[in-house]
């Protein structure tokens, strides 16, 4: 009785999961160790809707071995005609005592963090989105080598539900 009431909690569980309206793209990337510093995480997006402006998200999932209060990332959005746009962006990953953000009840937390607002892809074809770290330890000049802690890496894409 037991198995079979874990079994519909996990269906229950999979069909709230499952019932994302909202995304029209969500990707990640793995790393298998740590997230190096020459290491660039592309996602490839063919938008196909020119006139409802959306919300871009970089998601990020980290363990207990990330030990850093924040994180420094590169963003670059190339467009089909060749423009490119390059942010350099900052997140609170952790709170004043240390205790990490994001959402999960295992040592592995879920970020879900703000890139671009009501962003309307007014040019047809291909973008790509390139994300590399950016980290540096406190007065040192040479870059974060080798980033612990960070799992995955993704992309999101959501309609703005009015």
């Amino acid at each position: 009785m037991i198995k079979k009431n874990n079994f519909y909690l996990f269906l229950l569980i999979l069909f709230c999961f499952s019932c994302d309206s909202q995304a029209v793209f969500d990707e990640y990337k793995s790393f298998s160790n740590a997230w190096n510093k020459d290491e660039i995480v592309s996602f490839n997006v063919n938008p196909n809707d020119s006139i409802n402006p959306y919300n871009l998200f970089v998601n990020v999932r980290n363990t207990n071995a990330y030990k850093y209060k924040n994180l420094f990332l590169i963003v670059e959005m190339d467009f089909p005609n060749g423009k490119v746009v390059t942010d350099t962006l900052e997140y609170n990953m952790a709170d004043k005592t240390g205790a990490l953000l994001g959402e999960g009840i295992s040592t592995t937390k879920t970020s879900k963090l703000w890139y671009k607002e009501a962003v309307k892809f007014l040019e047809h074809g291909d973008y790509k989105v390139k994300i590399q770290h950016a980290m540096r330890k406190n007065g040192e000049v040479n870059g974060v080598v080798n980033l612990e802690g960070i799992t995955d890496i993704g992309f999101r894409i959501e309609k703005i539900i009015k």
